[in-house]
């Protein structure tokens, strides 16, 4: 940008070059915010033992470890995995009428924002993964066989708050384990 600024041969009027100049600069003060703050959140996920444990998950990193840790603490809140994902809003709604029960989209309730990065989580981790070498692999190919690709990072989601939870809940480190991910 700079070389573009003072190029003469290019046609710029002296008030563009001015714009031009003055939005570069915000655009780099901006961009050492977001460093700083990316450094901040990087140290205080490191310094959380709950924090620590939660980002060896596969698709969890340090903002979602942190939103995780700043909404439920140890996980003593929830009985079960199930329970946090279904207040996350990371299940199936449910309609029943006459006996029949019909899966609808996901529910949606509980916190947006942790919802939000989550889900981002899941579709990194989703699309990422070398699924030969996780656990999770054969479970992932066989959801991603059979359903579109959003309700595979769902389900995903849907899998890491179970799994963050139990990290949590147990205090113990994550161990990526076969058994794990049989539904």
């Amino acid at each position: 940008m700079p070389n573009i600024l003072e190029n003469p041969e290019i046609d710029l009027t002296t008030q563009m070059r001015i714009l031009i100049d003055l939005l570069w600069a915000e655009w780099k003060t901006v961009e050492n915010q977001i460093e700083g703050l990316s450094r901040e959140l990087e140290r205080i996920s490191a310094a959380g033992a709950g924090c620590t444990r939660l980002r060896r998950i596969p698709g969890i990193g340090p903002i979602v470890a942190t939103a995780i840790v700043a909404a439920i603490g140890n996980g003593a809140a929830f009985r079960k995995g199930c329970d946090f994902a279904a207040w996350l809003g990371v299940v199936a709604r449910q309609y029943s009428t006459g006996g029949k029960t019909r899966l609808l989209g996901i529910s949606k309730r509980g916190n947006v924002y942790l919802r939000k990065v989550l889900i981002h989580g899941a579709r990194a981790a989703v699309l990422r993964m070398k699924r030969d070498r996780a656990p999770i692999g054969a479970w992932l190919d066989a959801l991603d066989a059979r359903a579109p690709k959003n309700i595979v990072v769902v389900a995903m989601a849907n899998k890491l708050a179970s799994i963050a939870w139990a990290v949590l809940s147990s205090g113990e480190d994550y161990k990526p384990a076969s058994t794990v991910w049989k539904r």
